[in-house]
């Protein structure tokens, strides 16, 4: 039902309470973003983190204002405080609580930052005839903690967080020909095969959304995640800071194809 209405349609609907589930698949042909919201005296370092990490913190989107929950580039009447169907709430890098709106914890001084979600390149690799596991199970993508260390900067310190699709090898090679095309979402995984080589222990066991099925001759192909920042988060305990809930994207009215690179 949600993959045939419009963007705007879509986030009125959340914005009633009348879809809290999970985006992928939801709005095909537009930008989903990860949502990142810091207070003002954290914003600055937060941008430039982000510019140090372009894979899993690709920005397509800064507030033009602190303390405005509007973002027109993104969307005609994107209210950020209630159109995502879930958010978390953090205090000093601990999780106090997830809701489904934040009209009740906004503030004058909070600076938003709209990251890019891998959710945006499924579309090119369904187009190209590629299957996209979480989807065809009806899933959120598995996402996992890694040992790969982000670039730090003074205050903001840890380490990447990917999203996980499988596919045969030729499909993985075609996925990372396509996705290079969209570094603004992710752009190629950074990862095929192995996943302790990356510090994961158990691919069944994701550290955010679900599992999915690996069938025999597939490899686990990953992507740099934009749930980076809250893993992030988590160890540089800034005292305020409100992400997405991982899969419950902001989904906006910029199309896919206006972020690809020839």
């Amino acid at each position: 039902m949600n993959s045939a209405l419009t963007p705007l349609e879509l986030r009125h609907r959340i914005r009633a309470g009348q879809y809290t589930g999970n985006t992928s698949g939801c709005a095909p042909g537009f930008v989903q973003c990860n949502l990142m919201i810091l207070p003002a005296d954290w914003a600055d370092e937060f941008l430039r983190f982000c510019t140090l990490n372009p894979k899993p913190c690709p920005l397509i989107g800064v507030s033009d204002t602190a303390g405005s929950p509007m973002m027109t580039a993104l969307g005609e009447d994107i209210d950020i405080r209630t159109d995502l169907p879930n958010y978390r709430v953090f205090e000093n890098g601990k999780l106090v609580k997830t809701v489904p709106d934040i009209r009740a914890d906004w503030r004058d001084d909070l600076v938003v930052f709209a990251i890019g979600c891998s959710f945006s390149f499924e579309e090119a690799l369904l187009a190209d005839g590629l299957e996209i596991r979480n989807i065809s199970e009806g899933k959120n993508v598995p996402m996992y903690r890694t040992n790969i260390e982000c670039q730090p900067t003074a205050r903001f310190t840890g380490n990447m967080v990917v999203s996980m699709r499988p596919m045969l090898a030729k499909d993985a090679i075609r996925a990372v020909q396509i996705c290079t095309r969209f570094p603004s979402v992710h752009g190629a995984p950074v990862h095929l095969g192995d996943p302790a080589l990356i510090g994961i222990t158990d691919i069944n066991a994701p550290d955010y959304g679900d599992s999915v099925s690996i069938h025999p001759g597939e490899l686990p192909v990953f992507w740099a995640c934009g749930v980076t920042p809250q893993n992030v988060v988590e160890q540089s305990r800034p005292p305020f800071c409100i992400t997405h809930s991982p899969g419950d994207m902001l989904v906006t009215d910029l199309r896919n194809s206006q972020l690809a690179v020839l």
